[in-house]
């Protein structure tokens, strides 16, 4: 009863704005829009916890490579993954409670449907991003766990890879599962030690220049490289530009790795010379894409596709030689946005499987864990890898049979700690594609020689009712409106190399067309033809 006051006392602090409806899993939301949205999470957090015993459950404060004047909130469950995707509705049925009363009777419904233990102690850590609005939207969510008796710690500033590795650190500590230290400083020790066993005396070709957006990466990577090798002891030489978090309007203005995506050329700011390696990271720091100018000045984009390919060659590579190959199943998972020319290059060259599935990480991750090892990044650079608990037993235990054997194994079981394997980390994933660039001995033109991307085009096409636009097999094909995908396959029909696919926005009413073909001009013409067909059938 004491619980049940008390968050309605709290709750009426933070009203619901009236007309406002909210969907777990979209675009971050002006601040002025989200204290309610963040004192409710809070409360789904709590009864997440208590529903699993106590563990320890996450908050990240961030809205990733929107503007900096939005935010957002994210949950993270125990093992560093994100929500579970079932409870993602009470997450929605919480943050539309249209008054205290009704949050209040919404809690206890939830508690009771999901035989949640109300004397159960909870536990939850949080963090933010350099957003100016986050400081007061930590005090919101602290409002929330102060009102339902909750040991929360505050770990400030972090990127939302860091805090996901911390949720997992302290859930598995003390277990068979024992995933590192819970700390920042444990975050930058494991990776540190894990890039020196990797590397196994190889040199990086070069140095890399990293774009972090003006966000939260800046000041993380900076702290990071402390622990690395410096050039003159034979580390990396990593060139840290667009850090600056002291001016908030900076962050993701014309940099980052959206940026850099959808405009297909590098941030204003950056001066490398032609076929220096460079990268950039988004808000948070969870996705990173790495690009280079040509020795004639053409921009060249190394997207997530290219680093699934590059990460899914090498550990290929690593496990034949190490004398697993029969028994390591590596497979690559990509959405429909994946450029069918990466798809081939896997499918034909590196033979290794491919499985499609919808838009979004947790979809991806998901179909990752069916693999002995699961290579997945969408393109625009949030991925990692995923190693089952049998792959990570076979590496333990397999002895190997000779010197290169063992050489190649010592790389793998490196890479297992390496890599981030709780959510795509750009930090960790920038120091996996040096690695792997060292021990080739490429620098990002032999990279991009590895397959030709196909040209490809995406068009956004305002609709009255975006409800009515259903795909199915991976969002590849619409089951409605009836008649729509028999009409794409049409248009699809007369370009070489062609392929294209509609769906509709998650946030707006808008349907995204996505096209791809042999040449520029084709590409534009099939992507238009599909727009025409989707924007009749949306009228």
């Amino acid at each position: 009863m004491a619980e049940k006051v008390a968050i309605g006392a709290a709750s009426a602090k933070f009203p619901k704005p009236p007309e406002r409806k909210y969907q777990y899993g979209t675009a971050g939301n002006c601040r002025t829009l989200l204290d309610s949205v963040v004192f409710r999470v809070g409360l789904l957090a709590v009864l997440r916890s208590r529903k699993l015993n106590g563990q320890t459950i996450g908050i990240m404060i961030t809205a990733s490579h929107n503007p900096p004047e939005d935010n957002g909130v994210k949950l993270v469950d125990p093992m560093g993954e994100m929500l579970e995707e079932s409870w993602e509705a009470y997450a929605t049925k919480l943050a539309n409670a249209s008054s205290d009363q009704q949050l209040v009777e919404d809690y206890i419904k939830i508690t009771t449907e999901c035989q949640i233990k109300p004397d159960t102690k909870a536990k939850v850590i949080f963090a933010r991003d350099t957003r100016p609005s986050g400081a007061h939207l930590v005090s919101v969510l602290v409002e929330a766990l102060k009102a339902t008796d909750t040991e929360y710690t505050d770990h400030k500033l972090l990127t939302t890879p860091q805090l996901h590795y911390i949720t997992r650190c302290l859930n598995t500590k003390g277990t068979p599962y024992e995933y590192g230290e819970p700390s920042e400083q444990g975050y930058y020790e494991k990776t540190a030690a894990s890039l020196g066993a990797a590397m196994q005396g190889r040199h990086h070709v070069g140095s890399v220049t990293v774009d972090c957006a003006n966000g939260v990466g800046g000041p993380k990577l900076r702290e990071l490289i402390k622990y690395l090798p410096s050039p003159s002891e034979g580390g990396l030489e990593i060139k840290v530009v667009n850090d600056d978090v002291v001016k908030p309007e900076r962050l993701n203005y014309q940099c980052g790795a959206d940026f850099v995506k959808t405009n297909q050329r590098a941030p204003p700011s950056s001066h490398a010379s032609p076929l220096t390696r460079c990268a950039s990271l988004d808000g948070d720091a969870d996705r990173i894409v790495f690009y280079f100018n040509d020795s004639d000045g053409t921009f060249r984009l190394l997207d997530g596709d290219r680093i699934a390919t590059l990460a899914a060659s090498f550990i290929g590579d690593l496990a034949r030689s190490a004398g697993l190959g029969e028994k390591l199943k590596v497979g690559v998972v990509q959405t429909a946005y994946a450029n069918g020319a990466s798809t081939a290059y896997v499918t034909q060259d590196l033979r290794l499987p491919v499985v499609c599935t919808a838009t979004g990480v947790k979809h991806l991750h998901h179909a990752a864990t069916k693999f002995d090892v699961g290579v997945y990044f969408e393109a625009n650079g949030h991925g990692t890898v995923v190693f089952s608990d049998l792959a990570l037993k076979r590496l333990a235990k397999y002895e190997p049979k000779s010197p290169a054997q063992a050489s190649a194994l010592e790389t793998l079981r490196a890479l297992t700690s390496l890599i981030n394997q709780t959510v795509g980390d750009a930090l960790s994933d920038l120091l996996l594609v040096e690695v792997i660039l060292a021990h080739k001995g490429w620098g990002p033109k032999e990279w991009d020689l590895t397959y030709t991307d196909l040209p490809n085009r995406l068009v956004r096409v305002e609709v009255a009712d975006r409800s009515i636009f259903k795909a199915v097999d991976a969002e590849r094909k619409l089951e409605s409106p009836p008649g729509v995908q028999t009409q794409i396959n049409a248009a699809v029909g007369k370009f070489k190399n062609g392929r294209s696919f509609a769906r509709a926005s998650g946030t707006e009413d808008a349907v995204r067309v996505y096209a791809e073909a042999a040449t520029r001009s084709e590409t534009e013409d099939l992507a238009q033809k599909v727009a025409t067909i989707v924007r009749q059938a949306g009228e």
